[in-house]
């Protein structure tokens, strides 16, 4: 039985798969923004386990984000704790636009639908308000602006927010569904996270650009530029990606995952690279340097550089590669 985070992991992996997910689990490649993926219908996650999330710093959920964007894909972080303080079931946290629960939190979700109903805000724990349903009962009950106001304890404009969905501190929302008798809050759906993170987030989200207005990045490697260079010569949308299974995504229009290095590499990540495109519902391949005598390692195609040049366009390169996925 693995111990420690692997562990974890696999117990992450397990829970996903009890919900009906098919899960890749990448984190045998180091370093890597995520190490689990998990597609069930049209709904893609992509998880990064850190015991402390703090050490999510600006960069690594930059590139964690863009990866989301670009497949598209829910991004979450499971951890464990913030400093020396454990992070609370049924509470969502951000760190530079990323949402971040407990490993509880999602099991919740996953085995009982029970969402969590609160973020954590750095003026405190807040819960959505359900702005029309607010709004509807205030109006059914005969109350002003102003009287509501004055119950819960703030500003009119405070409830006009409410009613525009702003999210409330628990005391203030207690105080007005023991007074309207009612629940006003709005369940925050953790597969849509993305779209429903907190006020306090949404200065630090920076949504990437797409990809076809960013030209294909140097690695630093000529040789690997180079090939990736043969990808956007074919007429590949090529993205280059940083600590991630795989070097480059591109779409045209299925997706395609391409890594590029030694044989001894394409050994070891074989298996990890072919479990990602199925659970992405793409492609995958890796090119190396050297010529190899087999079509595919593990269901991964393997393609030399020099059978790479042969092909001129997306459409031939994606045929060969569906010829080397057969069994």
């Amino acid at each position: 039985m693995p111990t420690g985070r692997e562990g974890w992991i696999d117990r992450l992996r397990r829970s996903l798969e009890r919900a009906g997910f098919y899960v890749a689990d990448t984190h045998g490649v180091r370093p890597s923004s995520f190490d689990l993926a998990a597609r069930r219908d049209a709904t893609l996650l992509l998880i990064k386990v850190l015991k402390n999330i703090d050490a999510l710093d600006a960069e690594e959920a930059r590139r964690l984000s863009e990866l989301g964007h670009l497949f598209p894909a829910v991004v979450l972080v499971v951890g464990m704790s913030s400093g020396v303080s454990d992070l609370e079931t049924g509470v969502v946290y951000t760190r530079y636009g990323v949402p971040i629960i407990n490993e509880e939190t999602l099991e919740e979700y996953l085995d009982k639908a029970i969402p969590p109903y609160l973020y954590a805000s750095p003026g405190g724990t807040f819960a959505p308000v359900d702005g029309p349903r607010l709004r509807a009962l205030r109006v059914a009950r005969g109350l002003s602006l102003g009287s509501l106001a004055s119950v819960a304890g703030v500003s009119r404009r405070a409830i006009q927010l409410y009613e525009d969905g702003a999210g409330a501190e628990i005391t203030v929302i207690e105080r007005i569904e023991i007074h309207l008798g009612e629940p006003i809050v709005r369940p925050i759906e953790l597969f849509e996270v993305h779209r429903e993170s907190p006020p306090a987030a949404e200065a630090e989200r920076r949504p990437p650009a797409p990809a076809a207005e960013r030209p294909v990045s140097a690695t630093g490697d000529p040789w690997r530029d180079g090939v990736l260079e043969q990808l956007g010569d074919i007429g590949l949308d090529v993205t280059v990606t940083a600590r991630a299974p795989f070097d480059a995504l591109a779409r045209s229009p299925d997706l395609l995952l391409a890594a590029i290095g030694s044989l001894r590499t394409a050994l070891h990540r074989a298996e990890i690279l072919h479990g990602l495109a199925r659970v992405t519902e793409g492609h995958a391949f890796f090119v190396v340097r050297e010529a190899f005598h087999r079509p595919s390692i593990d269901g991964l195609p393997i393609l030399s550089a020099a059978e790479l040049r042969r092909h001129r366009d997306p459409d031939e390169l994606f045929e060969e590669l569906a010829e080397r996925e057969s069994p």
